[in-house]
């Protein structure tokens, strides 16, 4: 893989003795892992084919026990790389040889749930969607849901500023997040927000969500949860062109309506989907979506009748209108499980761009063409709603020669989404994978200024190391 770390600090590497038993008056014996065989899941998240054995792992279960392990890589000069969950799909928690992992898995518990101020205290490794599962009995729900929910970890979450499908109407994390409690790389404990909306001074939550683990490690959260709405209902529509979906998609938000959710899904994603989970897509569609809305009987019955009439306007060949909820869940099973699915019948890598979405149809015909060049594969499933493309390319990871074309195709897709005006990630983040592409996107300027904000944080730019920036142009 072309996309990589640089070498290991040696100094560091032949101090590993020295920094082990450091690390082990801080923590327990069970919180420190130092063999070859249990730092192996640690090498790599799910970026597989980038892999870096750590030099070692720590386990801490309080804010405390992070403190004391950053302060003393700090002041030992010892990288660190920050791990929730592992789902990192761009080598957001890669290692190297010479940096101790702190992953924040055994961080898991729900500190506290304010109903009636709605929000929920939370340490940064429950899962994402945990806390739904802790507030959903008094009718409250968290909104952001990744596909990873199920897995992915709230201080990742936070790292990436993750969304999900339904973003387009509640936004991604730092719209959901209200505070946090970090911890700086010389151990310094501060906290950030709060309970409440609108925290005074400089908007340093915002400066946080994001940031990859680079700024500080986040070791608990306070988020938003809302009211579930009375009801809330699918509809899913098929099309014979992916011009007439991306048009009914331009329709709907043109008319003014914001549906919890519109998920797009090619032909070769239909497929994929409907022979693992039997949820009844039409096969003989070229282009499907999933348009959902909530509110009353009443609203959602007017809402998805507008929805309907867009997309008879703009050639909806099928329309499976949801009338129960045993009918709702078969409709986004297959959505739901399309990564899953995907990896049963090929290797893939799976791209994290947006666009305007006003240029869906577009892009949609220069992935297309960019795929077909490389003589590879794509199945396109992504959030339509907010342009946030995940064409997932597939290719064998056995075969050198097409890992290649499938690395080269992947970074292709992304410059084809900053030439038709839109960005590098939408919820991914950018990791190592879209690194060396930064300045197409940013000037040197630009970068510059980011970079400057990095290092007051972490002056000697320790934390999560040889991510995000061009490794040539650092200040």
């Amino acid at each position: 893989m072309s996309i990589a770390l640089p070498s290991a600090d040696a100094t560091i590497v032949a101090r590993r003795d020295e920094i082990i038993a450091g690390l082990a008056s801080l923590v327990s014996p069970e919180a420190l892992i130092t063999s070859e065989d249990e730092r192996r899941p640690y090498e790599s998240d799910a970026l597989t084919a980038l892999r870096r054995l750590p030099l070692a792992v720590v386990l801490p279960s309080t804010t405390e026990e992070v403190s004391a392990v950053l302060r003393y890589c700090h002041t030992h000069g010892v990288p660190v790389v920050p791990r929730g969950s592992g789902t990192s799909l761009v080598g957001g928690s890669t290692p190297r040889e010479d940096a101790v992992v702190v992953g924040l898995s055994r961080m898991n518990r729900v500190l506290a749930i304010d109903y009636p101020n709605r929000s929920a205290t939370v340490q940064a490794g429950v899962t994402n969607l945990a806390i739904t599962g802790a507030v959903q009995h008094e009718g409250f729900f968290y909104a952001p849901d990744p596909s990873s929910q199920l897995a992915c970890s709230i201080g990742g979450n936070i790292a990436m500023n993750s969304g999900g499908a339904h973003c387009l109407k509640y936004g991604v994390t730092t719209n959901n997040l209200l505070g946090v409690k970090v911890v700086m790389l010389d151990g310094t404990i501060i906290e950030v927000g709060g309970s409440f909306l609108d925290a005074e001074g400089y908007d340093l939550l915002g400066l946080i969500v994001g940031s990859e683990g680079q700024l500080v490690v986040v070791t608990e959260a306070t988020v938003r949860i809302l009211r579930a709405a009375e009801g809330v209902r699918p509809v899913l529509f098929g099309f014979s062109k992916a011009a007439s979906a991306g048009a009914a998609v331009s329709g709907i938000i043109g008319a003014g309506i914001i549906p919890v959710a519109i998920e797009y899904m090619d032909k070769m994603a239909i497929d994929i989907c409907e022979s693992f989970t039997k949820s009844g897509y039409p096969l003989d569609a070229e282009a499907l979506l999933i348009i959902e809305v909530e509110g009353s009987e009443e609203e959602i019955e007017q809402q998805l009748t507008t929805i309907i009439s867009i997309g008879k306007r703009h050639g909806v060949t099928t329309i499976k209108r949801s009338r129960s909820a045993m009918e709702t869940a078969a409709i986004w099973k297959g959505r739901k499980s399309a990564f899953g699915a995907t990896g049963r019948i090929a290797d893939y890598i799976c791209m994290d761009g947006t666009i305007p979405t006003g240029r869906l149809v577009e892009a949609l015909a220069g992935i297309d063409a960019l795929v077909k060049r490389c003589g590879l594969r794509v199945a396109n499933v992504f959030h339509a709603g907010d342009g946030n493309l995940h064409p997932l390319i597939l290719y064998d990871v056995n075969d050198p020669v097409e890992c290649e074309k499938a690395e080269s195709c992947g970074l292709d897709i992304l410059k084809l989404c900053v030439e038709l005006g839109g960005c590098l990630t939408g919820e991914h983040g950018v990791g190592v994978e879209k690194r060396d592409l930064m300045p197409l996107q940013f000037s040197q300027d630009d970068l510059n200024q980011q970079m400057r904000v990095r290092a007051v944080f972490d002056p000697s730019w320790l934390l999560n190391p040889a991510k995000v920036f061009p490794l040539e142009g650092r200040i």
